[in-house]
């Protein structure tokens, strides 16, 4: 499952929202689960997924 949680950095007016996005992929050489995590803006968090 992907878990995702929003953060939001108001500092500046311009601020984007940002989203923890956590992945689960499989190892192409061992077979073996890694989870990839980052920091996605919020519409692009399609992208990220695919």
């Amino acid at each position: 499952m992907a878990k995702k949680a929003v953060a939001t950095f108001s500092a500046k007016a311009g601020a984007k929202k940002m989203v923890k996005c956590i992945r689960m992929d499989k190892s192409p050489k061992t077979g073996a689960y890694c989870f990839n995590e980052q920091l996605v803006e919020e519409e692009k968090v399609k992208e990220f997924f695919q």
